[in-house]
């Protein structure tokens, strides 16, 4: 899984920020891997130069293989809580989407048994 991070003009894309967003990006996808070829991280200040509350935006973009791209924005006070947040959303919104696929190719999420349910072999 590649990642991707893009800043506008208004934010600092220091080697310190892209270590940070590229770790939390990674810890909270990491489960999802397997299906994703890129995640592009978008941030951007909605109010430049100017002060105010939840003007932090951060846009994830989600690409999975062979399916169409996924997308989730948050806004937030500072840019650590905005990363934090659609990385949240990008996991709530990845495991409905994979979940209903699965489901339509009548798969099962694998979960295995425990050894007290499992089938004795003979």
């Amino acid at each position: 899984m590649k990642i991707q991070i893009n800043t506008d003009n208004h934010i600092d894309g220091s080697a310190e920020l892209s270590a940070h967003i590229s770790a939390t990006v990674v810890h909270a996808l990491q489960r999802f891997s397997e299906q994703l070829t890129r995640v592009e991280v978008h941030l951007s200040d909605e109010n430049g130069d100017k002060s105010g509350q939840h003007d932090q935006l951060c846009m994830l973009e989600a690409r999975l293989k062979g399916r169409d791209p996924v997308a989730v924005t948050e806004f937030a006070a500072t840019q650590e809580q905005a990363v934090h947040g659609a990385a949240q959303k990008m996991v709530h919104l990845l495991d409905s989407t994979l979940g209903r696929l699965n489901a339509r190719r009548g798969k099962s999420p694998e979960v295995p048994l425990p050894a007290s349910e499992a089938t004795p072999s003979e």
